[in-house]
This record gives structure tokens, C-alpha cells and sequence, in this order.
């Protein structure tokens, strides 16, 4: 691994022997790991008496999954967990800030192209957040200048920051995180149909339209957040902090990750079952599923870089998303069009529409964009995230 970057290269010379042929390999996986995150949940909907037409009605709406008032026990008991994950990570990384000396990186020129996107975006954000009469028809389709603009202004920040950038060294790698993008957030959307934690507002749509104006905001996310990551991680605190702290590391990978697959796809099903109880596992269990295939097909991932004292990829990933995070429900708060919470048990203590406590889920959220990058880079000859050949 390069000393002073955050990436991953693939390692070669070695051919599992699931991933003779790396293509049609890579396609089988795809089907199995979309069979699991597709199929389980509506399983779970019917085991649990739920027919399952109604989560499949498009354009969406809101299902009758009336959501649990308040309950301290269980927000105190959300925020105990939260903070025993969190606090360990944040100590460690400052001491291993404050360990590390590291040679800056290379830096870039502050582009152009990076002055006309801040331009952009304060025009978009300024559209999004008033209401000129002139501007009516456009009113509604805010969120995707704002989130190009977003998009190119935090690749400017990495290119000034390294030198480098997905929009100027990579740009076929983001075409295709553009195009994965919109496929990977209409799952969730498909899971959110189980939960029902947000629903849109300000304005209806036929399906034809819905589909096109939807599948084109979707398409930012995966930029959005893996250019934010790669912005992070030219920051000294982000490129080290965490390398060399212990994880523990199983006997047997294969045998954990077909565990860990049965607990996620059991989740999975779970969450159609009990949506109040358990809408916390949306965000975890389709990592759970991605990171065991991975394993079992012989593939190193995210999520197995801390054994081998690499935390810094995981943890990068996961800020970035919460950085995006604060944006998107920043600039959801003023929109026309945007989106609500019933978020069961802890809807209290927002910061902006989205309770305090539901900013924890763009933690392994983070894990997930990255997760999906390793699998896109595998079909487009990319950059692959962590997801080297295990030797």
C-alpha cells in the first residue's frame, strides 16, 4: 500500500479458484448478492402475514406503518450504543494523529472548474431556497444542480488537496458510480418501503416522470459521497489515524462470512416482520450481505482492512457520508420538494428534519457506498476500493 494514500491497489498474479472467468464471476455475484437484498425482505413480509402487492406499487406511497411515539429507554439506549462505537474510533484516531508524522501530500492547484461549481451551488442553493415566481416550473428539480455542484466542488477539494481528483484522473470510474448510483439508492428505496422512516413531499408525479426525475437525484449519491471521502482522506487525521490498531481477526473468514450472510439475510426478512423494532438494520444488514459474499468469492473488501490494521478506509468512508449527510438535510430543510421522518421511538431532538440520534445511520451507510464501489470497480476496470484478490 502506498504510504501516503488512502487507496487500495489491486493485488495480481493470483485467481481464486470461484473467479476463473472474472467477468462472468463478477456477474454471478451480482445476481446472488441482488437475489438475497430483494428477495428476503418481501419473504419476510409474507411469512409475517403482509401481502406483498403493497410494497411494490409504484410511483410509492406511504403505507399504513404508523410509527412508536417517543421512548427515552430506547433513544438513551440508541445514544449508549452509538457512543460505544463511536468514542473508541474518535480517541484513537487523535492519538494516532498525534503519533504519526507524515511528508504532506502533493498538492494541486485550487482548478477553475472548482471556482465555477461554488458559483453553481450558491445559485442552486439560493433557487432551492426561495420562491421566485419566475423560477416556479423549475422549483421542484433544485436537488440535482445543487448536488452536481456539491459534487465538483468536493473533487476540487481533493485535486487541491493531492493533486489529484475522480473528475480530472478518473472520470470513467465516476461515470460509472453515476450510473451505479441511481440503481444502489432505489434499493434503499425498495427497503424503505418495508420501515416507511421518510416519504416525499412537494409534489406528485405519474410514474413515467417520478421514475426519470428520481433515478436522475439518486445518480449523485454514490459521487457525492466517494468524492467527499477522497477529499477526507488527503487530511492527515484520515490518511493515518487509525492504521496499526488491532481488530480481531476470525480463525476461519469463510465460515464468519456465511454466518454473518444468514444473520443479514435473516434481518432482512426480520425487518419486514417487525418495521418499528428493528429499522435500524437497513443500514446495516445489506453491509453484512455485500461484505460475506465478498468474503466467501475470495475477495478482500472494506470491511476486512482492519484486520490487517488498516481502519482508515472504514472510518473515511464513514465521515464522508455523515459530512453529506449535514448537506442533504441542510438543503433538504428549505426545498420545495424534499422528504419527511417518522422515525419510530426517537423522532425528537432534530437538527434540521432528521432526529439527532438518525444522523448515526450514515455511519455504515458510508461502508456501503464504498462496498458498492469495490463491486462497480470490478466491472469497470476501475479503481477498487479494498477489493483486492486474498491470497
Amino acid at each position: 500500500m502506498p504510504q501516503n494514500s488512502g487507496e487500495y491497489i489491486p493485488r495480481r498474479g493470483h485467481v481464486n479458484p470461484i473467479d476463473r472467468s472474472p467477468m462472468k464471476s463478477t456477474l454471478l455475484k451480482w445476481i446472488v448478492i441482488g437475489l438475497i437484498l430483494v428477495v428476503m425482505p418481501l419473504a419476510g413480509a409474507v411469512l409475517s402475514g403482509n401481502p406483498p402487492g403493497g410494497y411494490l406499487e409504484f410511483p410509492p406511497r406511504p403505507r399504513a406503518v404508523p410509527p412508536r411515539p417517543f421512548s427515552w429507554p430506547v433513544f438513551w439506549s440508541y445514544a449508549v450504543l452509538i457512543a460505544a462505537v463511536v468514542t473508541p474510533l474518535l480517541v484513537t484516531g487523535l492519538r494516532g494523529l498525534a503519533r504519526h508524522r507524515l511528508a504532506p501530500p502533493p498538492r494541486g492547484r485550487w482548478p477553475w472548474w472548482g471556482s465555477l461549481a461554488l458559483a453553481a451551488g450558491a445559485a442552486s442553493w439560493v433557487l432551492a431556497w426561495m420562491r421566485f415566481d419566475w423560477f416556479a416550473a423549475g422549483q421542484p428539480h433544485t436537488f440535482v444542480p445543487l448536488w452536481l455542484s456539491y459534487i465538483a466542488v468536493v473533487n476540487a477539494l481533493a485535486y487541491r488537496r493531492t493533486g489529484r481528483c475522480m473528475l480530472t484522473h478518473q472520470r470513467r470510474h465516476l461515470a460509472f458510480l453515476f450510473a451505479g448510483s441511481a440503481v444502489f439508492w432505489w434499493f434503499f428505496e425498495y427497503l424503505n418501503r418495508f420501515v416507511q422512516n421518510w416519504y416525499y413531499t412537494g409534489a406528485e408525479y405519474g410514474a413515467v416522470t417520478y421514475s426519470l426525475l428520481a433515478t436522475a437525484s439518486f445518480a449523485t449519491v454514490l459521487p457525492a459521497v466517494l468524492g467527499t471521502r477522497d477529499w477526507l482522506a488527503g487530511f492527515d487525521l484520515f490518511r493515518r489515524g487509525w492504521d496499526g490498531w488491532p481488530a480481531p481477526v476470525p480463525r476461519s473468514p469463510r465460515r464468519a462470512a456465511a454466518a454473518v450472510l444468514v444473520l443479514a439475510a435473516a434481518a432482512l426478512a426480520a425487518i419486514a416482520a417487525w418495521p418499528n423494532q428493528l429499522f435500524a438494520l437497513v443500514w446495516v444488514a445489506p453491509l453484512g450481505v455485500v461484505a460475506s459474499v465478498q468474503t466467501l468469492w475470495g475477495r478482500r473488501h472494506l470491511l476486512g482492512e482492519p484486520t490487517r490494521g488498516h481502519w482508515s478506509p472504514v472510518v473515511t468512508s464513514a465521515a464522508a457520508a455523515l459530512v453529506c449527510g449535514f448537506f442533504w438535510e441542510m438543503w433538504n430543510a428549505g426545498s420545495l420538494v424534499g422528504w419527511t421522518y417518522t422515525v419510530p421511538y426517537v423522532q425528537r431532538f432534530e437538527l434540521f428534519a432528521m432526529p439527532i440520534l438518525g444522523y448515526a445511520g450514515y455511519l455504515p451507510f458510508g461502508l456501503e457506498c464504498a462496498a458498492v464501489e469495490e463491486l462497480l470497480g470490478e466491472l469497470s476496470g476501475g479503481r477498487t476500493g479494498a477489493a483486492h484478490d486474498v491470497s
